[in-house]
Order: C-alpha cells, then sequence, then structure tokens
C-alpha cells in the first residue's frame, strides 16, 4: 500500500534527521526542519522559519525546483479530511492575494492532517 500512496500522491512523513541530512545546504543560520513529507520523488519542509518545497522534475530527476515560503506570505490555508470513500486529507495554501492555492499536498490516512494543520497555524498566526 505504501507504493501505491507514493504513486498516487499521498505524502508520508519523513525522518527530520534524513532531511536536516539531505537538505542542509538549502537552510540558513539557526534554521531546523521541524516536520517533513515525502511523496514518490518530491518533498516539503516545515522549517522553523518557513515551508520548503522540492519538486523534482523529468524522468531522470536531474532537475530540482526549490520552493521557499515565508510562514508571513501565507494569507490563509484550508484542510479537507478523509471521508468514507475518500480516503485522503488535502492541505491547500494560499500564497499572499492568489486566487487559487499555490500548494496542494494530499495525505494517507496515517498522517495526523490535524497535527499538520495545528502546526500550520502556530507558524502563520
Amino acid at each position: 500500500m505504501g507504493l501505491l500512496n507514493k504513486i498516487l500522491g499521498n505524502a508520508s512523513q519523513a525522518s527530520t534527521e534524513q532531511l536536516n541530512e539531505k537538505y542542509a545546504r538549502l537552510l540558513i543560520v539557526n534554521e531546523e526542519i521541524e516536520l517533513g513529507f515525502k511523496l514518490f520523488r518530491d518533498v516539503f519542509m516545515f522549517t522553523n522559519k518557513r515551508l520548503i518545497l522540492v519538486d523534482v522534475q523529468g524522468i531522470t530527476g536531474s532537475k530540482i525546483e526549490y520552493k521557499s515560503m515565508p510562514y508571513k506570505n501565507i494569507s490563509r490555508f484550508s484542510l479537507e479530511t478523509s471521508g468514507t470513500f475518500d480516503l485522503d486529507a488535502e492541505l491547500k495554501i494560499w500564497i499572499s492575494s492568489e486566487n487559487i492555492p499555490s500548494v496542494s499536498k494530499k495525505f494517507n490516512k496515517s498522517i495526523d492532517v490535524y497535527e499538520v494543520q495545528k502546526y500550520l497555524a502556530g507558524k502563520v498566526m
């Protein structure tokens, strides 16, 4: 089921130690990864200062886009919980005054989406 979730684009939690080791060069002084999630090849991380999205592109994965979103630029976010037939929860994040969400990520049932929402609310508000 883990591989199927990854193929369908469902996030699973990633070890902060492994993420800090792999992405340390993206971090500024006194910045630490506090929470992270991995999708098939992509990663998104919540640090103590910002949200970082790692978008691995192409067949070979040699091209990578790193998006950095300071918490102060997040204007709103929404959480859609999983239902009886829809087993995935979804987190949407809007940056500044955009009409459509800049970030939309799905989580499988192994992730407590309420904790993710609570973490994000603590950083944004």
